[in-house]
């Protein structure tokens, strides 16, 4: 008689070859064909979709792949906390974290969002929590190949020098050695650091580039100054706008962290924000946050919140915001999250809805209007949605415009019929950059193939990664480039991605992959 641990191996077996015989893909066949072979088995528990998974041929992970948006904009982001830590200017009234706080957690959140309390299982190890997230992701079907690092957890800029790079080092090592238990090679694309306007000064910026950082994030929350005092913020909207230009003149890309509902905001006030966000050429972010105010126990604005003096925004008006925002957004901005992950038990006032951008995207079509940032264009997720690209309709596009004392390009491929973005570059024409590396060069700050992720080598249907849009909007970039007499071109490249930039004749300059474009 067969043991029991031959007895699951063989369900899992059958499983797996049954899927593949009978084509199944919907989640709800695939549970009724396990509960039935785990009953022929005499399985005590249905075995974990991750064991079916190892024994499934290549072609049958797609259909049993989980949570199918992990990987679907083209890479795997994982998410890494630093330990708690004061934040260098003190504390902002809505702030529920710190180490001294009533949580003991890393600052803005309560502990109890899933990335904490990773981090925390962990003991806030990077290399941990690295290793776990991939290991997760390897169990319910996705590729890791190329993973986006996020650090969070507060201002990592402000934190000890010795610290950050033994955090960073940590996640290169899980990366690598994850890689290596498992056949395959995991490229780092990039590396986000999160940080405040005020800890994004040059020598900041600098530490962060040689730490490999492509992306900085920055906690902006409002452009009223009035506003900013109010919460106890400890910047001003110069120091954004400052922050800002330092940072695309260093080719990185930028995002903003905004906030509704804050004391002394209303939300004309607000709308107001993302009106001068998306039009003043001081701002224009290339990625937003989008967080409505939470009150939760323990911060100074639950005090004033409790004793009648802080009234919190309600989940209509800011469904109503948010919508507004979508309708006027530009097509090169993507709004990367709307509302916290903090649990509705904390949330004592305040949006507790976590689907505000279902709504939002709801409310826009009752208006008679489609939100075109990235994210709601983009190839993968657009799949996901029931849209596919198609080949026939595919055309080069170029955006103009001005930000930061400097002039972008949005370059992009994009599928007309079906309003789907296949890919993009970002080209920067720099104001005064303070780095040697981009004197007279012009910046590539961010090049992306989306669809689903696609190991290196690889190519797949539906997929639009490895059939070269990326070369050819390279190659658009130089010539735009030359054309505006610039004698080379800089690209901010994750540390995985630089062999890549050598194939077309890219060499190391620091951090950045350069090439003399006037030979």
């Amino acid at each position: 008689m067969a043991t029991n641990t031959n007895a699951y191996e063989n369900a899992c077996q059958e499983i797996a070859d049954a899927i593949a015989e009978r084509g199944i893909s919907e989640a709800e066949s695939i549970n009724r064909l396990k509960k039935e072979i785990s009953r022929k088995y005499g399985l005590r528990s249905i075995p974990k979709h991750s064991d079916v998974l190892k024994l499934s041929r290549n072609e049958l992970k797609e259909r049993l792949k989980r949570k199918r948006m992990r990987t679907a904009s083209g890479v795997a982001p994982v998410a890494v906390m630093t330990s708690p830590y004061p934040c260098p200017h003190g504390k902002c009234i809505m702030c529920p974290g710190g180490p001294f706080s009533d949580f003991e957690s890393p600052q803005s959140y309560v502990g109890r969002e899933p990335a904490a309390l990773r981090a925390a299982q962990h003991g806030f190890d990077p290399y941990e929590q690295v290793k776990a997230r991939l290991r997760q992701l390897d169990e319910i079907g996705h590729d890791f190949e190329k993973v986006e690092l996020i650090l969070m957890g507060g201002t990592l800029t402000a934190r000890p020098l010795d610290y950050q790079s033994w955090f960073v080092k940590g996640c290169l090592e899980a990366m690598k050695e994850f890689g290596e238990e498992r056949g395959r090679e995991i490229r780092n694309t990039g590396i986000t650091f999160e940080t405040r306007p005020d800890y994004a000064k040059e020598e900041q910026i600098d530490r962060m580039l040689e730490l490999g950082a492509t992306k900085v994030e920055l906690g902006v929350q409002q452009v009223n100054n009035k506003i900013l005092e109010n919460i106890g913020r400890g910047h001003s909207v110069e120091d954004s706008i400052v922050a800002n230009r330092r940072a695309r003149d260093s080719a990185l890309k930028v995002g903003f962290h905004v906030m509704l509902g804050l004391p002394g905001s209303t939300p004309e006030e607000d709308k107001k924000m993302f009106e001068c966000i998306f039009r003043d050429s001081n701002f224009k972010p290339d990625y937003l946050k989008i967080y409505p105010t939470l009150v939760v126990k323990g911060t100074k604005l639950y005090e004033q919140w409790k004793s009648g003096e802080y009234e919190p925004i309600r989940e209509e008006e800011a469904i109503e915001i948010i919508a507004y925002a979508k309708r006027i957004i530009p097509k090169w901005v993507r709004i990367q999250r709307i509302q916290r992950d903090i649990p509705a038990q904390f949330i004592e006032a305040g949006v507790k809805k976590s689907n505000l951008r279902q709504l939002a995207k709801e409310r826009l079509h009752e208006m008679g209007y489609e939100c075109r940032c990235i994210r709601c264009r983009e190839a993968g997720l657009s799949r996901l949605n029931g849209k596919v690209a198609d080949d026939s309709n595919i055309e080069f596009f170029s955006e103009k415009y001005e930000a930061c004392n400097g002039t972008e390009y949005f370059l992009s491929y994009e599928d007309v019929a079906n309003d789907i973005l296949i890919a993009l570059l970002r080209l920067r024409f720099p104001s005064e950059p303070h780095r040697a590396e981009l004197k007279h060069a012009a910046l590539v700050r961010d090049l992306h193939v989306y669809g689903e992720l696609v190991p290196v080598g690889e190519e797949r249907e539906h997929s639009w990664q490895h059939r070269g849009y990326g070369a050819r909007l390279l190659k658009q970039a130089e010539e735009m480039a030359l054309d505006k007499e610039y004698v080379k071109m800089a690209v901010m490249s994750g540390i995985g991605v630089r062999e890549y930039y050598e194939r077309f004749g890219y060499k190391r300059e620091g951090p950045f992959m350069v090439k003399n474009i006037s030979l």
